[in-house]
C-alpha cells in the first residue's frame, strides 16, 4: 500500500508541475524564471542528487519556437564547483515544421538583483549555428547550449548576497530578435517586467532614438 501510495504522491507532484508550467507559460520569447526553495536545491546539485533544474517552457509567440532553460547551480563541467551554468534548450514544439532551422536569435539571461540598486547579471551568446542544439528538434528537448561560467559561486552563497532574498532567486530568459545593442540591454532589463511587452518594446525604442539624438547633438 505504501509503495502505491508513493507512486501516487509522485504522479500528482508531476501532474501539479504540468499545472504550474501551463499556468505560467509564456508567448513573446521572454520568461521571468521564479525559483524558490533555492537553498535546498543549491544542497541537492552540490551532493549531486539533481544536478540541474529546468524552467518552465515558454514561447517565441503563440506559434513560435518552444524553449526553456536549464540551470546547474553547482556549476556543469569546467565550472562544477565554481560557477552557476545557465543554458538555453530548444524543445520540440507543435509548430516547428513552418519554422526555420537553424534557431539563430541572440539569447540573454539576466539574473535579478532583488534590491534596490538593480545590479542586475546580464549575459548574452549567439547561437552557434553549425551545433545540433540549434537545429530542429527531433526529440523532446535539444542538448542545452549557453554560458558555463554564468556567475560566481563565490558571491551567490554569501548570507546577505542581493541575487537570493527569501529563498528565492529570479532569472530571466530572452530571447533578442531586435538586436538590440549591448549599451541597451541593462535599461531594457531594468523595465518593470509586470509592464505588457509592447510598451516595453516601446520605451525600449525611446530611449534608443533619445540617445542617438543625444549623440547627434554632440
Amino acid at each position: 500500500v505504501k509503495h502505491n501510495q508513493d507512486i501516487l504522491n509522485q504522479d500528482l507532484s508531476l501532474v501539479k508541475e504540468k499545472i504550474n508550467d501551463f499556468r505560467d507559460v509564456s508567448y513573446d520569447g521572454t520568461l521571468v524564471w521564479k525559483i524558490t526553495n533555492f537553498q535546498e536545491k543549491m544542497i541537492d546539485a552540490q551532493s549531486e542528487r539533481q544536478t540541474s533544474i529546468y524552467s518552465p517552457p515558454f514561447y517565441s509567440s503563440s506559434n513560435g519556437y518552444k524553449m526553456r532553460a536549464r540551470l546547474y547551480l553547482n556549476g556543469d563541467g569546467d565550472a562544477r564547483r565554481t560557477h552557476m551554468s545557465l543554458f538555453f534548450v530548444l524543445m520540440r514544439g507543435l509548430n516547428d515544421p513552418t519554422l526555420k532551422f537553424p534557431f539563430n536569435y541572440k539569447v540573454t539571461f539576466c539574473l535579478y538583483d532583488q534590491t534596490p540598486a538593480q545590479r542586475h547579471i546580464i549575459d548574452s551568446f549567439r547561437p552557434d549555428i553549425k551545433s545540433s542544439s540549434f537545429q530542429r528538434p527531433r526529440s523532446e528537448m535539444n542538448i542545452a547550449s549557453g554560458i558555463p561560467k554564468f556567475f560566481s559561486l563565490e558571491v551567490i552563497q554569501q548570507k546577505r548576497n542581493p541575487y537570493v532574498r527569501d529563498d528565492t532567486m529570479f532569472i530571466k530568459i530572452m530571447v533578442d530578435f531586435e538586436e538590440l545593442h549591448k549599451t541597451l540591454l541593462p535599461y531594457a532589463l531594468s523595465l518593470n517586467p509586470g509592464l505588457p511587452m509592447h510598451i516595453q518594446q516601446a520605451m525600449i525604442k525611446q530611449e534608443a532614438e533619445r540617445r542617438a539624438q543625444l549623440r547627434s547633438d554632440e
